[in-house]
């Protein structure tokens, strides 16, 4: 599948919002692609498309990232089909919204396993590559819910702060080493992420103007270039994730509080 000129980005969540922009931004700039996602049909007839208009190639893997095996399971396929991974985007994420004592436990450990152990483990799998190969870069889909406690969404705002503080970690380890490592931390962002965490009636997206997906991945995806550890899209995001350093940490979660509550 991979040719010897073009390099090779391997996306997870790569079915829509903001996996789906990072998809398209990779294929106009000629790179292979491999797309990971749950929805088989959806992942080939991009594949298709994406194949007949940018020539390249492109492998679709249909996983559930919320079954531990995935991950193990997604580089052994890439490795018996001799496709190297250049480039990682652990996109793959979703949150749950309520109290922590009355959500869903089974669905609050499948995020978990999504947002903090898929990613974790596919970075290990594919970094040691990397170094030994002396390029490569990575990115993580952090938010600028990283930054602080997060009521209402406790166990989602918590597994992107280990997204933040992993990847600024992992970051500083490689320096010298040819790869990069990019926390993307967006804020509020128009997708299905909002309806499937059943927030649309929270105080925090109901009736706010919020970016796009395609902008907030053109911002990564410079981000990523650019060799940055840590990008925030929007001004107004950016001052968020500063204000809350100097703010005294009740007050701040109290604030976010209110913020997250229904209308």
């Amino acid at each position: 599948m991979q040719s010897d000129r073009k390099k090779t980005a391997l996306i997870t969540g790569a079915s829509g919002g903001i996996g789906y922009e990072f998809v398209k931004l990779f294929a106009q700039d000629g790179y292979n692609l491999v797309l990971v996602a749950r929805s088989e049909q959806k992942l080939n007839q991009m594949a298709d498309e994406l194949k007949g208009k940018f020539g390249i190639d492109v492998k679709v893997i249909a996983k559930d990232l919320a079954n531990p095996a995935a991950p193990e399971e997604v580089f052994s396929e890439l490795q018996q089909a001799a496709i190297k991974v250049d480039i990682l985007i652990n996109n793959a994420g979703f949150a749950s919204y309520g109290l922590f004592h009355e959500t869903d436990l089974t669905a609050e450990l499948q995020m978990l396993q999504v947002n903090v152990m898929c990613l974790t483990h596919l970075t290990k799998l594919f970094l040691k590559d990397m170094v030994k190969q002396g390029y490569g870069k990575i990115l993580n889909l952090a938010s600028t819910a990283a930054f602080q406690p997060g009521p209402l969404m406790a166990v989602y705002y918590a597994s992107k702060a280990y997204v933040l503080s992993f990847s600024e970690a992992i970051a500083n380890e490689l320096e010298g080493t040819g790869v990069s490592v990019t926390a993307l931390c967006p804020g509020p962002t128009e997708s299905g992420f909002q309806k499937r965490a059943a927030m649309e009636d929270s105080k925090l997206v109901s009736g706010q103007k919020i970016m796009d997906a395609e902008t907030v991945a053109k911002i990564g995806y410079e981000a990523l270039f650019d060799n940055k550890t840590v990008v925030v899209p929007g001004l107004k995001n950016k001052l968020l994730t500063e204000t809350v350093r100097f703010t005294p940490r009740k007050l701040v979660t109290k604030i976010v509080r209110s913020m997250q509550e229904s209308k």
